[in-house]
């Protein structure tokens, strides 16, 4: 349940400035590490790495990749792996740097193991063939990143997402409410919570609050009003939860109103300067990568010589060989 799990325990934050606070920092921490490469490039330490600004702008059009991937992913997606998904990107994102882990990578390594803990049960075959470019490359960056995320996330991996008090909002309306045929509140409530995901609305929210405030809005556009089951059948025992569920409710209906899609033009340029700043270590192209990657698959007493002996699949410089965007 929600109220003892380790999403409510650790991974619930207070506010939007404590969330900021973790990317600052994160931020902070890679350029001090590196700032060493931008000198030696002859460059302002400023105009050389991605600022705070810069990666949640990136990190938003990925997200846009990541519920584009999941929409047309064979066979069709649960909702749940979905949201379960969308939260354990925004955590590793609270740990870590973009520079660091470019998203395209961790992404799709996000989607994978939300498959597993779903119960979604798809083959690495059969998930990287939903990828665009070089497959067997695909497969060693999702391998050898899983692990990488689960630790990232605190090995926390059980989410609670807001589909299943949506459920029990709308047996209850049936049930209590005058409301004439509730099921046509759905696709609005869908469209919210899809709406919700572009948000950090999970990581500040519970559950029930998201699935309450998308069932509001749904109400909202369909010409009904909800105010007085809330008020009168739902909190009629526990009035004085009612301003703080209130407030939660119109701050998740605010985020998701406010939401602008990041611009194209502005993160193509974000994603140039990435390619530049990123750590080469968990670059994929890198040799560095490479030579990391053939010792995390080898004994350290057994390490092969540099031929075709050991494969890894090689990468060309085309940032398409792996691609969950196209």
């Amino acid at each position: 349940m929600y109220p003892v799990s380790s999403q409510k325990r650790s991974w619930t934050f207070a506010n939007e400035s404590q969330l900021a606070s973790f990317r600052v920092e994160q931020n902070t921490k890679y350029i001090e590490q590196h700032e060493a490469e931008a000198r030696a490039n002859n460059c302002e330490v400023d105009d050389y790495f991605l600022t705070p600004a810069e990666e949640r702008l990136l990190l938003k059009r990925y997200e846009i990749h990541l519920a584009d991937f999941c929409g047309r992913f064979d066979p069709p997606m649960p909702k749940c792996v979905v949201g379960t998904a969308f939260h354990y990107f925004k955590r590793f994102y609270l740990n870590n740097t973009p520079m660091d882990y470019h998203p395209k990578e961790i992404l799709a390594t996000c989607v994978f193991v939300a498959c597993k803990i779903e119960e979604f049960n798809v083959s690495i075959n059969q998930f990287v063939n939903n990828i665009k470019g070089d497959r067997n490359k695909a497969t060693d960056i999702v391998l050898s990143n899983e692990l990488l995320l689960i630790g990232q996330l605190n090995f926390y991996l059980t989410i609670h997402n807001p589909f299943r008090p949506i459920e029990g909002f709308i047996i209850d309306i049936k049930t209590r409410s005058n409301m004439q045929n509730p099921e046509r509140l759905r696709p609005h409530i869908d469209s919210f919570i899809d709406a919700t995901f572009y948000t950090d609305a999970c990581l500040l929210h519970t559950p029930s609050q998201i699935g309450l405030a998308a069932v509001l809005h749904a109400a909202s556009k369909e010409q009904e009003n909800l105010d007085s089951y809330v008020t009168e059948l739902l909190f009629v025992a526990a009035r004085d939860k009612l301003p703080a569920l209130i407030d939660a409710v119109r701050k998740i209906r605010i985020m998701v109103k406010q939401y602008q899609p990041p611009d194209r033009d502005q993160v193509k340029a974000i994603e140039k300067k990435l390619d530049r700043c990123r750590n080469q270590a968990n670059n994929p192209v890198s040799e560095l990568y490479k030579e990391r990657l053939r010792r995390l698959y080898t004994d350290e007493d057994d390490i092969p010589a540099d031929d075709a002996s050991f494969h890894i699949a090689d990468v060309s410089s085309d940032t398409s060989a792996m691609n969950i965007s196209q």
